[in-house]
């Protein structure tokens, strides 16, 4: 006697046997993206054949601002303010110049003495030179932070340290001085690096290939 399935029991029968089928397996992953290394740009504001500071054994750029002490920190960062004061032009400059007099008023001893230390230090290692040492020293400093490929990043720096140092204590000032120092100092060794990488033709990735330039905030640029 033939059996026949009624269509219910027969479309049961077929979903039981394929809830029993393996899970399919997951769609490979896609392929990892592939890095396009270009070579690296020249940074904004460079030159062909431009002289930039030798590199240190450790790695760091020989700036002005390289192997200071406590005092020579403070005089440094002093004299970087300064120089942000005359040629850190637009809305901020007048804001700027206010707060630098400030600081020459409510720090004029720490100051003083920061001046005087280092000028000690001069006079320990350059016997009857050490005046004309520390003047030529002096004057690379303020050139140094003149310079106008680091315009912009540099006037941003000044601008929030000088609104920073008017809460800091007198004793902090020498601390102040070393944490704030290398910020001041950034936009320049960040330039070196990048010209550096340029001029030894390293690669980078596309992503990455974007001539570096730092952004002005409330400066305008002298030229």
């Amino acid at each position: 006697m033939r059996l026949r399935l009624s269509a219910a029991v027969a479309a049961s029968l077929l979903a039981a046997a394929c809830s029993h089928r393996p899970p399919a397996a997951p769609p490979p992953p896609p392929p990892a993206p592939v890095a396009v290394m270009v070579p690296a740009p020249m940074p904004v504001g460079a030159r062909v054949g431009m002289r930039i500071p030798a590199r240190l054994p450790d790695g760091r750029w020989a700036t002005p601002n390289v192997g200071l002490s406590a005092a020579g920190t403070t005089w440094h960062l002093r004299a970087a303010l300064n120089v942000a004061v005359l040629a850190c032009h637009g809305p901020q400059q007048a804001t700027m110049v206010n707060q630098y007099n400030t600081l020459l008023n409510t720090r004029k001893a720490e100051l003083a003495n920061a001046q005087t230390a280092l000028q000690q230090e001069y006079r320990a290692t350059r016997g009857k030179e050490w005046e004309d040492a520390f003047d030529d020293q002096m004057t690379r400093l303020y050139n140094f932070f003149a310079q106008d490929f680091a315009h912009g990043g540099f006037c941003a720096a000044a601008g929030d340290t000088l609104g920073a140092i008017i809460t800091t204590q007198g004793a902090q000032l020498p601390a102040f001085a070393a944490q704030r120092l290398p910020i001041l100092e950034a936009p320049f060794t960040d330039f070196f690096t990048a010209y550096d990488r340029w001029r030894s033709g390293a690669l980078v990735r596309a992503a990455d290939s974007v001539a570096p330039a730092a952004a002005p905030v409330g400066t305008a640029a002298t030229g």
